[in-house]
């Protein structure tokens, strides 16, 4: 895709949903010329606001489609601002589940101005079952109390505190706005269920011994939607270390109110569970907490009960970085 990326977020008003906008805007700022939404839209990334016209005079090249709804289709509102973007010369990205290639008219238009369109949730290539065979290297994997906790700011945060240190480490991205921030991995959610394993398998293969792939969870072992993709991630990711995400404002699961968030302990030990199936010596290393809807102090509090009652390093990746989960590493 051809930075400089105009996020566009939609009517959203909510940001959980504009989470591929925000990851691009938090990781990757120096990639985007700016924002645009439409007038209900209340979401503000910190970016400057930009008609599409001003946005290409600055040298923007792709729109990127920062919002998922749930379903993850192209809503009947965004047309009219895909049709102008591309008639003023822009790409358009987006990692939605409804391909911006089988829309017919947007497919159109934009073969029309001679535009691309990037489906970035869609696999590019075929994948085999996992084999379960041991593979050299180390592995770090994200997991969550619930979907959309943070597993991917924990993986990028955890690589930045590594690489600070003259690590030999790699994210791996296995969702769209991960592949949109790194430039490469896929979205496992888009990989039929036999294959899940495998394709992790080849996301993370052979490494050098010391050399870490930071691998980003997905979905969760306790969310009744999501389970699966997670549990496909965890035997092709082979993870050596677990962290454990969450957020600090969660008391049930998302989008599931009748079950509530699992307590930590009964957490972590299905995630041990599971994992032990590709790696009998897998452990927790960390938990990493959301605390945003927290002050200072309520966060400080809330991450120092967690450390005294689980015994593990807890951090607010954003606010506190993860240099004390980095630590119990053992590096």
């Amino acid at each position: 895709m051809q930075p400089p990326y105009l996020l566009f977020l939609g009517a959203e008003t909510h940001i959980g949903n504009a989470k591929t906008g925000a990851g691009l805007a938090h990781w990757r700022s120096e990639l985007c010329i700016g924002q645009h939404k439409l007038p209900e839209g209340t979401i503000d990334l910190g970016l400057e606001e930009l008609e599409l016209a001003t946005a290409v005079s600055r040298g923007a090249k792709t729109l990127v489609i920062g919002v998922a709804p749930h379903g993850g289709s192209i809503d009947d509102s965004w047309l009219p601002v895909i049709f102008k973007a591309l008639e003023c010369g822009l790409n358009i990205a987006a990692g939605l589940h409804e391909r911006l290639n089988d829309h017919p008219k947007i497919s159109c238009i934009a073969k029309q101005y001679n535009c691309q369109l990037y489906d970035v949730r869609q696999p590019t290539e075929k994948f085999s079952v996992a084999s379960g065979d041991k593979r050299s290297g180390k592995r770090l994997l994200t997991v969550g109390s619930d979907c959309a906790v943070g597993k991917k700011y924990s993986a990028l945060a955890i690589e930045k505190e590594m690489r600070a240190r003259n690590i030999n480490a790699d994210y791996r991205a296995t969702g769209q706005t991960g592949v949109f921030i790194s430039g490469g991995g896929f979205s496992i959610d888009a990989v039929v269920a036999d294959f899940i394993s495998g394709a992790v398998e080849t996301l993370s293969p052979d490494n050098d011994d010391e050399h870490w792939d930071i691998v980003e969870g997905q979905g969760s072992l306790f969310h009744p939607s999501y389970a699966a993709v997670t549990v496909g991630l965890i035997h092709g990711t082979q993870p050596d270390v677990l962290v454990l995400c969450h957020d600090a404002s969660r008391t049930c699961i998302q989008d599931t109110p009748n079950y509530p968030i699992v307590e930590f302990s009964e957490c972590m030990d299905g995630y041990l569970a599971i994992a032990r199936l590709t790696n009998k010596n897998v452990y927790f290393a960390g938990i990493c907490v959301n605390t945003s809807m927290l002050s200072d102090k309520e966060a400080q509090e809330y991450l120092e009960n967690l450390e005294s009652k689980y015994q593990l390093p807890c951090c607010d990746p954003v606010r506190n970085g993860v240099s004390n989960i980095v630590d119990n590493l053992g590096l």
